[in-house]
C-alpha cells in the first residue's frame, strides 16, 4: 500500500516537472540563443548551455536608447490601461451585480460579444474614430484602445467577485446610512481585493503584449511600444537573432515582475470570478 502511494506521488512529481520544463524551456532557449555566437548558432552542433562570456549582448541592447524608450512606452500603456480598466470596471461590475435596470442582460451579452471580435476586424473603424478625435500617434489613444478590449473581461471578473459578497452586508450598511458609492468603496472593495489583483494582471498583460493597435495607431518610432519595436528588429537583409532574443527577454522581465508582485492574489481571484456568476 505504501509502495503504491510513493509511486503515485513520484508519478505526480514527474508530471509536474515535465509540465514545468515545457513551460520554461522556450524562455531558457531564448536565453541560450541570445548568448550564442553566429558560428555556433549556424554550426552543425547544438549548444544547450549558455555562453556567459557573451552577456554583453544584454548591455548592448540596453545601451540602445530605442530599446529603453520602447520598454518605457510599453510600461506607460500597460499601466495606464490597467488603472483605467479597473477604475471603469469596478463601478460597471458593481452595477451589473447589484442593480436591476432595463437592458441589463443585453449589456452583459454585449460585454461577452466584444471578446468574440478579433482586433484585426475592428482596427479600421477604430482608426477612423481615433483620427476624428485626434487620438492617433499618442500613448493615451493607445491606452483607450487597449482599455476597450480589457474592460469587458475586467468587468465580468469583478461582477463575479461582487456576486459572492453577501447582500446582507450592503443592507446593513444602508441601515447605517451609507449610500451605494460608500458601500462599494468601504465594504465591497476590501473583500474583492484578490479579484481586483487578478483583473489587473489580465489587463496589464493584454496591453503589454498588444501589437495590432500599436502598429496601426502609432507612427512615430519614439512612441512605439516594445511589441512593435522588437518586430522591427527583423530586417529583410540582416537579422540579428541574438539581438532579437536579448530584447525579447528584456521585454518579458517587467511583465514577469508585475505578475510575481500580484501572483499571491491571482489564483484566489480567478477562482472567485469563475465559480460565482
Amino acid at each position: 500500500m505504501m509502495r503504491r502511494l510513493h509511486l503515485g506521488v513520484t508519478a505526480r512529481m514527474l508530471a509536474v516537472l515535465v509540465v514545468l520544463g515545457l513551460a520554461i524551456f522556450p524562455v531558457y532557449w531564448m536565453f541560450v540563443t541570445a548568448l550564442t555566437s553566429d558560428q555556433d548558432l549556424f554550426g552543425p552542433s547544438i549548444n544547450v548551455l549558455p555562453d556567459f562570456s557573451r552577456l554583453n549582448v544584454f548591455s548592448e541592447a540596453l545601451a540602445d536608447g530605442q530599446v529603453v524608450g520602447w520598454l518605457t512606452n510599453s510600461f506607460v500603456v500597460a499601466a495606464g490601461t490597467t488603472v483605467l480598466s479597473i477604475a471603469l470596471g469596478v463601478p460597471l461590475g458593481y452595477a451589473l451585480s447589484r442593480f436591476g435596470f432595463r437592458g441589463k442582460a443585453t449589456v452583459g451579452l454585449a460585454l461577452l460579444f466584444t471578446q468574440m471580435l478579433p482586433e484585426a476586424l475592428l482596427v479600421v473603424p477604430l482608426f477612423a474614430v481615433f483620427r476624428r478625435f485626434d487620438l492617433l500617434n499618442s500613448l493615451h489613444g493607445l491606452i483607450l484602445a487597449d482599455t476597450a478590449f480589457a474592460l469587458p473581461v475586467v468587468a465580468l471578473i469583478l461582477k463575479g467577485a461582487i456576486d459572492g459578497v453577501p447582500r446582507d452586508l450592503d443592507e446593513a450598511a444602508r441601515v447605517d446610512g451609507s449610500n451605494p458609492p460608500t458601500v462599494l468603496f468601504r465594504i465591497i472593495l476590501p473583500l474583492i481585493a484578490p479579484a481586483i489583483a487578478a483583473a489587473a494582471v489580465i489587463a496589464f498583460f493584454s496591453a503589454w503584449n498588444e501589437y495590432v493597435f500599436a502598429v496601426t495607431f502609432v507612427f512615430d518610432k519614439s512612441l512605439q511600444p516594445a511589441s512593435v519595436g522588437v518586430a522591427g528588429f527583423i530586417g529583410e537583409q540582416d537579422t540579428s537573432i541574438q539581438s532579437i532574443m536579448a530584447v525579447g527577454l528584456l521585454f518579458t522581465l517587467p511583465a514577469v515582475a508585475f505578475y510575481l508582485f500580484a501572483q499571491r492574489y491571482v489564483v484566489s481571484g480567478m477562482t472567485a470570478g469563475a465559480v460565482k456568476g
